[in-house]
């Protein structure tokens, strides 16, 4: 067996460390890629004139328009849903928030019949659109953390949507 000289044995080792540290950065970099593929609103702009906010929202692949947010001072991911007629939130999720629970309930969804309970959100937040009282759903068959922001909270606000995008619009004179 013949031994290799201590220079190409090193030369092996970098040339192992430099394939695994470009593995590690093509990893990371498609997975940021995908990510803001299902969330292209990831940080969420907005902007203020003549009593008016307004948030601009990107479009998903799916055609969905999915973007972060927070609950009561926590983030979250919304997906708008305008044919939900309330804010649902899933059971776990919920939890973590620390969501009170109201009266139970019987939902109507597309997997069938399901058991939850009414809450409310104290403080709904979509870039610098706030939104104070929400009624919600709690929903034991959701699953993830994505929450679907349904009509109790866009009929508090304007909505438009043309091609990829939707714009929410605010009123802060009242």
């Amino acid at each position: 067996m013949s031994q290799q000289p201590p220079g190409k044995r090193a030369g092996r080792v970098l040339m192992i460390l430099a394939w695994c540290a470009g593995l590690f950065l093509a990893t990371r970099f498609f997975g940021q890629w995908e990510e803001r593929q299902q969330n292209p609103n990831v940080v969420v702009t907005s902007e203020q004139h003549g009593g008016v906010i307004e948030v601009k929202l990107a479009g998903n692949a799916q055609g969905h328009f999915v973007a972060s947010g927070q609950i009561n001072g926590e983030p979250v991911e919304f997906m708008l849903d305008t044919g939900a007629t309330d804010v649902a939130i899933p059971a776990d999720l919920a939890k973590r928030l620390k969501l009170e629970e109201g009266f139970g309930v019987t939902l109507s969804t597309a997997n069938g019949l399901s058991q939850g309970y009414r809450t409310k959100i104290d403080r709904l937040q979509l870039g610098d659109i706030v939104l104070r009282d929400v009624r919600a759903l709690v929903a034991p068959g959701l699953h993830g953390d994505q929450v679907l922001l349904g009509m109790s909270a866009l009929n508090k606000l304007e909505f438009t949507q043309r091609g990829g995008t939707m714009l929410l619009r605010q009123t802060t004179n009242r």
